[in-house]
């Protein structure tokens, strides 16, 4: 890669040019968006920590919104385990000598929620663009504060599909503000940890879920379920208080021609003391960025997402979320109603489901110091192949008739949840955000989770009749099912997903511009500054650019 040996045009930490100063144009932009994109490939993580703790805390904060999803979707699936809820939401069953919700009333809330994060995904769509990642989602928290009310004092399973539908719609936001705030408000190095960290939330709601449940399943009362919903109150509000303060995104105000809000922005989200770091240069990188992708397509509308080389993006980055659906982990969500069906007792089956999160939060911590090493392509289809093989041998363990199998069918579902924790969940999040533009970052999440969401569906509705006794009936079996749709996953993950590891925006965006196939991403050199060509490589080129590699 060619290297401009031009000096910093800045001496301090911080530029000391007139705070009005115009956006830069031709060779002096370059230069600094050179600087700083040297700067950001040769920034170690210790020193990204200290330049950027602010941003750190700060998106921490804004992926805590995603432990409210977690719990709550985790929360359905444990609760069909409990006798009070199914007492009252349910209906008696002869067959099996106790109440349960029917299958097409599990599918009812499950979907509920599904189809209410489609509507909060196409609402936080625009309303991103619009207004910006901090206000869509001070606006979504102070609906989900509102909404919980109808899920606590819900007379009937109806009302009650109802509050599942309406507290999706801020789910649905929050999955897309989420990964595009954490990508954007700091450097290439911390992209990772950040993005993945929205899985660790995600996984810690599915604990305190299953937690609350085992404290209250002993309970007769309305309050055996009751009190897990009223528990989703302690998120909102100390979430909202802090997302108060929030600076916007830098890329946010760039993209909006807002480059002096962008400049504090990015002067809030960083420490001052750092020599090294120049804010004009940073804000120049993300300015040619912006004005790269410009040139390649001028449209950030939802239909230009699926024209030229963003129809590509955007069938990987929807290809990506299909795949979590796709994989098996479904049965992670119903894994106390899995057991229970297999014949544990429901106490038993909340106390390993309190060690199957246990262990998604150790997989997801793990999964950093693996994606520093390995990339996030390798990760990913090695998690599958591991999700596959674990899948076959729950589905070879239902043949048995012991208690014994049983228990070892809930310790495989216990090192699936590590697994996929510990590869496909958490660097889903890193992929997700990093192969779409960053001018249609939000409208391409949006499409990518509701596509989530919509397949989601459709699994919910097949692994309810799947596991249910008043349907299939399938039990273990169902694990054959879904090693069948994880099988598809990994072959299309093989031939699709390319590797953004040690990548820049713009390196990104020339690589899916030049139509580099997905499987020479990583050993292609390429470089944004050394020519404003947009032309495709040939066959030859891209041979001749892998030898130099």
């Amino acid at each position: 890669m060619t290297d401009l040996k031009v000096p910093s045009p800045r001496d301090g930490p911080h530029s000391n040019k007139a705070t009005d100063a115009p956006p830069q144009d031709g060779d002096a932009m370059l230069v600094e968006a050179k600087h700083a994109s040297d700067k950001e490939h040769q920034m170690s993580l210790l020193k990204a920590i200290k330049l950027y703790p602010k941003a750190i805390g700060w998106s921490v904060l804004v992926s805590a919104t995603i432990i409210m999803e977690g719990y709550d979707l985790a929360l359905l699936g444990n609760l069909y385990a409990s006798p009070a809820f199914n007492k009252k939401f349910g209906q008696y069953d002869a067959a099996a000598g106790k109440y349960v919700v029917s299958a097409a009333w599990q599918s009812g809330l499950s979907n509920g929620a599904r189809a209410g994060e489609i509507f909060g995904l196409i609402f936080a769509g625009w309303t991103s663009d619009r207004f910006g990642y901090k206000m869509t989602t001070i606006g979504s928290l102070v609906l989900m504060i509102c909404f919980i009310f109808v899920l606590f004092f819900a007379p009937n399973v109806q009302v009650l599909v109802a509050g599942e539908v309406l507290c999706g719609i801020p789910w649905g936001a929050f999955q897309s503000v989420t990964a595009a705030y954490a990508s954007e408000v700091a450097p290439m190095v911390l992209r990772p940890y950040l993005t993945t960290f929205i899985n660790m939330c995600w996984v810690i709601g599915q604990f305190f879920a299953v937690a609350v449940n085992k404290g209250s399943v002993g309970r007769s009362d309305d309050f055996a379920y009751k009190i897990p919903f009223a528990v989703q109150w302690v998120w909102p509000v100390p979430i909202l208080a802090g997302i108060v303060f929030a600076p916007e995104s830098p890329w946010w105000y760039v993209r909006h021609g807002k480059r002096e809000q962008a400049k504090k922005a990015l002067l809030r989200l960083t420490s001052r003391n750092q020599p090294d770091f120049d804010v004009d240069e940073t804000i120049a990188m993300i300015e040619h960025t912006n004005q790269l992708e410009k040139q390649m397509k001028e449209g950030v509308r939802f239909r230009d997402c699926f024209k030229g080389i963003d129809l590509r993006r955007t069938e990987i980055v929807v290809g990506i979320w299909l795949v979590q659906t796709l994989g098996g982990q479904n049965l992670m969500g119903y894994f106390a109603y899995f057991l229970t069906q297999a014949g544990m007792d429901p106490s038993n089956s909340f106390t390993l489901s309190l060690c199957q999160y246990a262990l998604g939060m150790i997989g997801t911590a793990g999964s950093w110091a693996l994606m520093s090493r390995v990339g996030r392509r390798s990760i990913h289809l090695g998690g599958l192949c591991a999700q596959l093989a674990l899948l076959v041998i729950v589905g070879c363990l239902s043949f048995g008739t012991t208690k014994a199998s049983v228990w070892a069918i809930g310790a495989m579902l216990i090192i699936f949840t590590f697994v996929y924790d510990f590869t496909v969940g958490p660097v889903t999040y890193s992929l997700v955000s990093e192969l779409s533009s960053t001018r249609l970052k939000a409208k391409t999440i949006v499409l990518a989770r509701a596509a989530y969401n919509a397949s989601n569906i459709f699994v919910n509705v097949m692994t309810n009749y799947q596991l249910s006794s008043t349907a299939w009936n399938w039990g273990a079996r169902t694990a054959f099912f879904w090693a069948g749709t994880c099988l598809l996953s990994a072959i299309w993950v093989f031939f699709r997903l390319p590797e953004p590891k040690d990548r820049t925006y713009a390196e990104l965006d020339l690589l899916f511009e030049r139509r580099v196939p997905a499987r020479k991403f990583a050993r292609t050199k390429i470089d944004p500054f050394a020519h404003a060509s947009q032309k495709r490589l040939s066959a030859e080129e891209v041979e001749h650019v892998e030898k130099e590699a």
